[in-house]
Parts: C-alpha cells; sequence; structure tokens
C-alpha cells in the first residue's frame, strides 16, 4: 500500500489513530512506521499486529527516550500480513536490509569496539581496522568487534607478515611494484602480477583468523605444507612452516580451555543498569578461548535475573526444521510486548537480539555448534532453527546450571560486569560535565544535543566552516557536517569570519526560518545548545542572523573564546564567572577542539585539492570533472605529466585531441 505525506503526526491526531489501529489486523505480519515526509523510521514483525503496535501509543506504557522520540514522529503506519510468524521474521529481516531504518538499531555503533574490514567487493581486498560500521559495500565483511583493541592490531601485523597481501590502498609507483614485493610482504597487485583468484584464497586464509579457525587452518596449511615438501619444494615448505608457528603463537597465552575440546561453542553473558547493557560474548574453539566481542546497548529497566543454581541443564533447543530468517524481539530500545505474548523486556529479550545480530552477519562457518546463554531466550528454538539451517547442522542453544560450562557463563557475565562498571564510570563523568553546563547556563533541562562551529582558512583562501554535535556528551560523528564559504567578499587576500559564521548559521537553520510551523524543541534535528568558537564579535553576528530568522526564542547560543577560555552570552558584554577546569567548560572545550579539528582537516584537504589541480586548470577545454577523471586514474601531476598521448587519450572522457592538448601543455 501507499502512503500520502501528512502533515500532523498521529499522536496529535487521537481520532485518526484509533482509526489508523483499529484497520491493523491481528494476525502475523511485518509494520512499518513512517514520518510525515514518508521515511520510514522503524520496522517491526509481530504475531499479533494491532496488539503490537497499539503497545506504542499507550499512554500508561514507559517508552524509552528514543523509542518515545520515535512515536512522536509517526504519521502513518504500513503492515503487511504474513501467514506465519516465520514468514513475518523472513519478510522483517529483508526489509530492514534494505531501507535500513534508523530506529531498527539496537546495538549503538558508538565506535567503542574495533572491527576487522576485508573490502570483498574489491578486485584485490584489502584489510583494515575500522571502528565504523554500516558504510562498507554489500559483498564487504565486518568481523568482530573486538574488545582488546592491541590485541588485534598485533594480529593484523602479524598476519601482514605472515601472508603476502596488499600493503597499500593506492599503488606507490605506476608501472612498477614498491619495496614490499621486494621483500616479499606482498605479490605484486599494483601491477597485478597475482591473479586475483590466487590472492583472493590468500585473504580467505587471513579471514579464518578473525574468525577463530585457527586450528582448522593449522590443519589446511601443514597438508599444503607436506604436499611442497614432497615435492622438493623446500623453500614453499619452509614459508608454510612460518606461518603455522606464527598462527600456533596468536592462542599461546590463552588460559581458558574446556575438557570437551572437540566442540566450538560461544557463551554470551550481560550486565545492565538502569541506563546501559554491556554484553560479553566469548568465543572458545577446540578448547580455547579464541575471540572476546563486546556490544553495548541501550537498557531500560530490567526484571530480575533467576540466578544460576547447580542443578541439571535447561533452555535446551536443537531443532534442525525450517530456516529462520532473523526476528525483531522487543528489543532493549522498544517498548515493551504487551498482550499474550511475552510481558515485558528481560535480559533474554536483549541476548537475543545480540545474538541474532551477530550470526546474521557471520558466515556459516563461524557459527559454533553450541551456544550457552545467560538467561533463557523468549525464542531459543526459532533461533537454533535458523542457525541449524544456516550452519548445515544441528546447533544447540542452552542455559548452563551445573559444573564446567555455568563456571563459563560467570565468567563471561564477571568481564561484562567490569566492562559496565566502566562505561557507567564515563557516563557518569558525561552527566557531571552536562549538569555543570545546564547550572552554568541556567538551562532547564540537560543539553542533549549539542553544536559547534567554527572557520577555517588560510588570509581567506579556500574558507571553510565545521559543524560538529555531540548527543548526550559525546562525539556523534553521523551527524558532523562541514561548509564551503560561498560569500565573494571572503576570498584570498580578504577574511571575514563574522560573515562567514553568519553564512553557515543561516544555512543550517534555514528550513526553520522557512517554515514556522516546523517542530523545533523535540525535534532530534534541533540543538538544544549552539557554542560558536569565538569571542563577543563572532556571537553577535550569529545572534543577528537568527533574530531576522525569528529563531532565538526557542535556540540557546554561546560563544567560547580560547584565550582565557571565557563564555559569552548575547547581549552580555561580560564573560560568565567560570574556572577553565571546571565540568562544563571542559565540555564545551571538548566541544570546541573538535569543531576546530573538523574545520581544519576540510580546509587542508581543500587547499591540498586545488593545489593539485592547479596546473590543470590552465589547460584549455579541461574542466572540473575531466580533472577528477585524470587524477583518478594518474594519481598525481608527475604521472600525467609523464603519460603519452596515448595513455591520456584511455581516460574516460579525454579524447584523442584533448588528450594531445594536454600532452604538449606539458611538453612545449
Amino acid at each position: 500500500m501507499t502512503t500520502s505525506a501528512k502533515t500532523l503526526t498521529l499522536v496529535k491526531e487521537p481520532e485518526r489513530l484509533e482509526k489508523r489501529l483499529k484497520e491493523i489486523p491481528t494476525e502475523p505480519g511485518v509494520y512499518l512506521m513512517r514520518d510525515s515526509s514518508d521515511r520510514i523510521l522503524y520496522i517491526g514483525k509481530a504475531k499479533k499486529l494491532r496488539v503490537r503496535v497499539r503497545s506504542y501509543f499507550r499512554e500508561s506504557q514507559k517508552l524509552s527516550d528514543r523509542i518515545a522520540m520515535m512515536v512522536r514522529q509517526v504519521a502513518e503506519i504500513e503492515f503487511i500480513v504474513t501467514d506465519t510468524e516465520a514468514e513475518a521474521l523472513a519478510l522483517e529481516a529483508n526489509l530492514v536490509k534494505q531501507h535500513q531504518p534508523y530506529f531498527n538499531v539496537l546495538l549503538k555503533d558508538d565506535k567503542k569496539y574495533p572491527y576487522i574490514l576485508i573490502t570483498w567487493s574489491e578486485e584485490y581486498p584489502r584489510i583494515f581496522i575500522t571502528r565504523n560500521r554500516r558504510l562498507a559495500k554489500e559483498k564487504d565483511r565486518y568481523y568482530g568487534p573486538f574488545v582488546d583493541a592491541g590485541a588485534l592490531r598485533t594480529t593484523l601485523r602479524l598476519a601482514k607478515r605472515l601472508f603476502p597481501m596488499r600493503q597499500r590502498p593506492q599503488p606507490l609507483f605506476k608501472d612498477r611494484p614498491c619495496l614490499n614485493y621486494d621483500i616479499g610482504r606482498c605479490p605484486g597487485v599494483c601491477q597485478q602480477l597475482i591473479s586475483t583468484e590466487e590472492y583472493r584464497k590468500t585473504i580467505q586464509k587471513i579471514a579464518m583468523v578473525f574468525q577463530g579457525r585457527n586450528e582448522e587452518l593449522i590443519d589446511i596449511l601443514t597438508e599444503t605444507m607436506n604436499q611442497a615438501a614432497q615435492s622438493l619444494n623446500f623453500e614453499v615448505a619452509a614459508r608454510i612452516r612460518d606461518q603455522i608457528a606464527g598462527i600456533r603463537s596468536l592462542s599461546a597465552d590463552q588460559k581458558v580451555s574446556l575438557p570437551d575440546d572437540t566442540v566450538s561453542r560461544d557463551a554470551i553473558a550481560l550486565a545492565a543498569n538502569e541506563q546501559h547493557a554491556c554484553i560479553q560474548l566469548f568465543q572458545t574453539r577446540a578448547g580455547r578461548l579464541v575471540g572476546r566481542l563486546g556490544f553495548f546497548a541501550e537498557a531500560p529497566p530490567l526484571t530480575p535475573p533467576t540466578p544460576l543454581s547447580k542443578g541439571g541443564e535447561q533452555g535446551k533447543s536443537s531443532v534442525s526444521s525450517p530456516p529462520y530468517q532473523g526476528e525483531e524481539q522487543p528489543s532493549v530500545s522498544s517498548p515493551p510486548y504487551q498482550g499474550g505474548e511475552r510481558g515485558g523486556v528481560d535480559p533474554g529479550a536483549i541476548l537475543q537480539r545480540v545474538l541474532e545480530e551477530h550470526y546474521q552477519n557471520a558466515d556459516s562457518v563461524e557459527i559454533p555448534t553450541e551456544i550457552l546463554v545467560q538467561h533463557e531466550l523468549p525464542e531459543a528454538e526459532m533461533l537454533a532453527e535458523y542457525l541449524s539451517e544456516r550452519k548445515g547442522r544441528k546447533v544447540t542453544i542452552l542455559v548452563p546450571q551445573r559444573q564446567v560450562k555455568a563456571e563459563l557463563i560467570e565468567m563471561v557475565e564477571r568481564n561484562a560486569k567490569y566492562e559496565l562498571e566502566r562505561t557507567q564510570r564515563f557516563s557518569d563523568r558525561n552527566t557531571e560535565a552536562m549538569q555543570d553546563l545546564a547550572d552554568i547556563l541556567d538551562l532547564p533541562d540537560l543539553p542533549h544535543r549539542i553544536e559547534g562551529y567554527d572557520i577555517s582558512h588560510i588570509q581567506g583562501s579556500n574558507a571553510v566552516a565545521s559543524q560538529v554535535v555531540f548527543i548526550d556528551g559525546q562525539p556523534a560523528k553521523q551527524h558532523y557536517r562541514h561548509y564551503k564559504i560561498k560569500n565573494p567578499e571572503v576570498k584570498a587576500g580578504h577574511s571575514d569570519d563574522f560573515a562567514s559564521l553568519a553564512e553557515v548559521i543561516r544555512r543550517r537553520f534555514r528550513k526553520y526560518g522557512d517554515d514556522p510551523n516546523l517542530q523545533r524543541v523535540g525535534n532530534p534535528d534541533w540543538p538544544d545548545l549552539v557554542m560558536i568558537d569565538g569571542g563577543k564579535g563572532q556571537l553577535s553576528s550569529v545572534v543577528a542572523v537568527l533574530q531576522d530568522m525569528n529563531l532565538m526564542e526557542d535556540l540557546r547560543v554561546v560563544s567560547l573564546a580560547k584565550q582565557r577560555e571565557e563564555i559569552f552570552l548575547p547581549g552580555e558584554s561580560s564573560p560568565l564567572p567560570t574556572e577553565a577546569e571546571q565540568p562544563g567548560v571542559q565540555l564545551l572545550r571538548r566541544l570546541r577542539d573538535e569543531a576546530h579539528r573538523f574545520a581544519v582537516t576540510f580546509h587542508r584537504q581543500q587547499r591540498s585539492d586545488r593545489m593539485r589541480r592547479s596546473r590543470l586548470d590552465d589547460i584549455p577545454g579541461l574542466g572540473f570533472n575531466r580533472q577528477k577523471q585524470l587524477l583518478a586514474h594518474f594519481h598525481s601531476i608527475d604521472y600525467i605529466r609523464e603519460a603519452t598521448p596515448q595513455q591520456l587519450a584511455e581516460v574516460s572522457g579525454i579524447g584523442p585531441r584533448l588528450a594531445q592538448e594536454i600532452y604538449d601543455y606539458f611538453h612545449p
């Protein structure tokens, strides 16, 4: 069904809301919540659609801040009815992957834990560490998140030393390999001295290390080494022997071991308080701990967990029937489900959702045959069916309550508690800083969203601005923005920070000035506080713009001067009486420094691009897009100068005539 844009949200039209809820059937299916711009906010599944959707709009329902924010934006609700809940699970997983709604994320991508990314979408894949998930192409694969970043870097360095692989994102030379090829660190990817198939086989071996399949990889390498020795290829055999020794050293210091070393298992447990849930997942393969993954989620108050006893094992599920395609449980960020299915969000529901998200992004070989969980999962049987189908053999999910396995779960839970304590201490420091800032500025509530702005240029040339955002005292880089200053008066030899800031603020808040009915306070895009890097002059220029747009009534603006770390308010000639080291001022300083860093980085990038293109600008007929094509193909002006007309003509958009003109320009 199609959705027409609605001016008002459903919570502001109770009659339309009630009518819409009555139209939703009590059958299994998937529901899609849209805002007034027809964007999908959230996709979920339910056994009984009407009951599940209605639970979002009950006045008595205690919603988390995040979900309450979503509900206030819902302007229309769509639904798709399915025959069974299993079909709803499959459809929900596919729709979430397709649309990636903002409010469907359970685990915060807060860049706390690093991942390994292998770019399988490229002809010659790269391997590197990243903390920013969800930005890769469809074929690329993430491994992790890994709790110990230092150990992860050590593993990657060792892998690069043991296996010849691509070392640089871009070739160093155009027509020959670099030193890495000569010393055996790289197989000559830049000059295609190795076939794609052979190179991918090497990367697949390295991927096995990050999948915890060390013993399996050692078996493969041992067989290859023996074959090389039998063929009298002793140099290859010696190299593989060194690889095996290096892989064995990765797990040589592991202290955790279980007696039944033929079983691969994962053990997952959590620790939670009123604000956070920290989840730890230990991966044991062949009786050894090979990986420790960490997850972090928002958590409302949880139902008290049942303590482990020393009785028999419970919660066992080991069916292997039809496939299971991923489920949307009432997650940590969702309201408690009421109406006959489950009565409240418990730790088992959190663990269920974490396992779903983790294994949906994992290779089938990474799925263990046994999963130990701290609490009973609400849908353990269906998850076991799904994992069994993917792995091709039975997968067991159980709650261990005796001897060695219960002790393993207790150890995982203990690690989760330590991580929770560390997270809570960090959160408390942020809360203290936001409270202090609220007291300094006399704000009615803690500043949830703070925006900082700064200008960067060199005597007016390449002038740019930055907008950085802190959410609850932490950088939210997905909301960062940069601006190129368009004011014709700001140019090389003439700078004007006041006019530049005024331009940026006008562009940032233009939509609110053009549409007075657009929601401000309570809108996730509307800041609780705006900080300008500068003194009274910069602040005055920004205030003048906001007054002209009639926005000052709902917007709080301050400036932070660098010299003495002084805070200025609009219309005040003297700074506020603060100390440079008090928590609230330190928070503004971190925001100011981040805005400065982001602005300077973008300015340097613009300046570098201009310098790279400066010589190309003088060639007639060579516009911006063709310059981009040339630089993407040759990577530097020097290589363009050395190229022949035939090589230049190979670039898309460069014909023989223009190629000859480019060549003649560099060879007068």
